[in-house]
């Protein structure tokens, strides 16, 4: 005969209640009356302007020529770094077992493949978007994007990509940021130098492409994760490349999944962000994805529906930026890169909202300033495991619309 020890209080507590099982929460009385927290003008109007302002702060708003010099040396100081290197590939045989540029002639640098990825990208939209940039850097942009994205560079990437063991490498972080930096050498067509990087990447774009279709096709569930795996962060990239190089038929591909994966979400739970070593909002990044499906009044009540009300208790942890106690530590490091998206995705949230969400706007506004500064001051003091990365969402961060 078995024996049933007695259920602890808050194991009793947490089936009766639902209450989450998080440390630092005591469970509600399992009697008491739930308390429902909606938004208002007034209410929402307070919050703003209990959040810290950020008029009088001496961070950068967008991206001047000397700020952007400065982001550049970090991508240059890497995309020709070997080692330390980290590969994420699947080796078959010996034969494969060689140094990093052996199999990306390409993208060997910056201690990963899609980090290499988007320090081109970042090193492209530079060239591209900024004004009164220093001649000397430009010639140094130039060089680096001529040594990797040549033709015969990105044909043994391409075979790489063909290999049946190397199906799954990058996907889809690195995926969405090589279709990301098409779309910028195609936004910079009118430059010769750029039109020649474009058709070199040309092959590996078009593979991924249908790579992504075959993928979407099969993914029964989105990935939810808060780093690289993360299917929304991912998809907002592609729907961008879609929508600027016009391909229709890509757009609607990424528009049904987003659809079919995101538009019946409720309750996104943003009381247990982030995780630890999280440098993507889950619940942000779901919402930067659907502004760019949605409508705007389709969104507008999406979004009602899927964040908890601003002024809930359960959004408290997305209205200060997260504390970062070791910013050298490659992972936990994760979390300066995290303000830095949360606060291009709080913005871009923001202006997708129509007239009459003006004071969520304002809010999130706010709260996107503030995450960006705190982002922005940490960055530059965190080590080679931060800084081959995070200049690319700095650069994106004051450089997207």
């Amino acid at each position: 005969m078995l024996s049933h020890a007695p259920v602890p209080f808050t194991a009793l507590c947490l089936l009766i209640a639902g209450c989450p099982q998080r440390e630092e929460r005591a469970c509600p009385d399992a009697a008491a009356p739930a308390t429902v927290t909606v938004d208002t003008p007034a209410g929402l109007r307070r919050l703003a302007a209990s959040i810290e302002s950020t008029e009088n702060s001496s961070r950068p708003r967008e991206l001047g020529a000397e700020l952007a010099a400065r982001l550049v040396r970090l991508s240059l100081g890497c995309v020709d770094r070997e080692y330390p290197n980290k590969p994420n590939d699947v080796k078959k045989s010996d034969d494969e077992a060689v140094p990093p540029r052996g199999l990306h002639p390409a993208f060997y640098g910056c201690f990963d493949w899609h980090s290499a990825v988007h320090g081109h990208w970042t090193l492209v939209r530079v060239l591209r978007t900024v004004r009164g940039l220093d001649p000397r850097v430009q010639r140094r942009i130039r060089a680096a994007l001529h040594r990797h994205l040549n033709t015969a560079s990105i044909k043994r990437e391409v075979a790489y990509f063909e290999a049946e063991h190397h199906k799954l490498f990058e996907r889809p972080y690195g995926w969405g940021w090589l279709l990301r930096l098409a779309a910028e050498l195609h936004a910079f067509r009118d430059d010769p130098d750029a039109r020649r990087w474009a058709e070199a990447v040309a092959p590996l774009e078009r593979l991924l492409v249908r790579r992504t279709e075959d993928y979407l096709r099969r993914l029964s569930l989105p990935v939810r994760a808060g780093t690289h795996h993360s299917t929304a962060f991912a998809l907002a990239h592609m729907h961008d490349y879609a929508v600027a190089k016009g391909k229709a038929g890509f757009r609607a591909a990424v528009e049904r999944a987003s659809r079919r994966f995101y538009e019946a979400d409720r309750g996104c739970p943003t009381d247990y962000e982030p995780s630890g070593e999280d440098f993507i909002s889950p619940c942000l990044a779901e919402a930067d994805l659907m502004r760019r499906v949605l409508p705007p009044d389709r969104f507008d009540r999406w979004l009602g529906r899927f964040l908890p009300p601003l002024t809930s208790p359960r959004f408290r942890p997305l209205l200060r930026p997260p504390e970062v106690r070791d910013r050298h530590d490659p992972k936990i490091g994760h979390l300066i890169g995290l303000s830095l998206q949360r606060g291009w995705t709080m913005r871009g949230v923001a202006a997708a909202l129509p007239p009459k969400g003006a004071p969520r706007r304002e809010v999130l506004v706010r709260l996107a300033d503030l995450h960006r500064d705190h982002g922005l001051r940490l960055m530059f003091d965190s080590g080679y495991g931060g800084s081959h990365w995070l200049a690319t969402f700095a650069v994106f961060l004051l450089t997207s619309s």
